[in-house]
């Protein structure tokens, strides 16, 4: 599907656009699934620090939150529980507040998702946030899997704590590998055929899973091992590697 690799070693394709190991063009409708995480990637900013802001504890939560990120922190679901239990007492209008005010959707995401299914794409959002926030983003974007942690509300307010799924507790690197791999089955696909697009090094267990992997001002362990780095402008130069 792709060309064989040119190198191991990143170049600039274009300004703020890193390759490593492909040679464009390539051409979107070879592939069948572009999987996407949603903080910070999606949308531009980290669900789970703005929801700490309404209680004033924003800076002791993205502490945790970018150390995470970086990889600092082994155990995302650890690091992801002591985060929640923060948020004890958040009212779910204040939720609301921080869909309304703060989330917005990342430049070029918009132009990305429709060329995708336009190019028969199916699109997926894998997120370690919270299906309070990616319920929306589907909708936006009309996503058509998703998979996202949900935090428990008990009398309109979190409780701190987050509700247990079939597939397990909390949607962290590893689920959001086996969701890739279980989409591609369930399309019947290789998931050679699948783009993956991240940030954090959560994201990383999916993206090396992928055909194509991207990383969206990403962290810099996570830019160093992704296909393509997009350091400057919106999602949607993806679309610059394509015919």
């Amino acid at each position: 599907m792709t060309s064989p690799p040119i190198s191991g070693e990143a170049h600039e394709f274009r300004p703020g656009l890193l390759l490593r190991g492909i040679r464009p063009p390539l051409r979107l409708a070879d592939f069948k699934l572009i999987a996407f995480d949603m903080d910070s990637t999606l949308i531009n900013i980290e669900c789970v620090d703005e929801i700490a802001d309404v209680v004033g504890r924003k800076a002791e939560v993205a502490a945790i939150t970018e150390a995470a990120m970086r990889g600092e922190i082994a155990d995302y679901k650890e690091s992801l529980r002591r985060r929640v239990a923060l948020l004890a007492g958040v009212s779910t209008s204040s939720m609301e507040r921080v869909v309304r005010e703060r989330l917005r959707l990342n430049p070029g995401a918009e132009r990305l998702a429709i060329a995708c299914r336009q190019a028969g794409l199916k699109l997926l959002l894998v997120s370690g946030g919270f299906t309070f926030f990616s319920d929306r983003v589907r909708d936006r974007l009309g996503i058509d899997f998703t998979r996202a942690n949900v935090l428990e509300v008990q009398g309109g307010v979190l409780t701190g704590r987050m509700v247990d799924q079939d597939w397990g507790d909390i949607c962290d690197g590893l689920e959001k590998r086996r969701m890739l791999l279980q989409t591609c089955a369930e399309l019947g696909i290789a998931p050679a055929q699948a783009i993956a697009i991240g940030d954090g090094a959560n994201d990383l267990p999916m993206m090396e899973e992928a055909g194509l992997s991207v990383a969206y001002h990403a962290k810099p362990a996570v830019r160093a091992r992704a296909m393509v780095a997009i350091d400057s402008g919106g999602l949607d130069r993806v679309l610059e590697l394509m015919d």
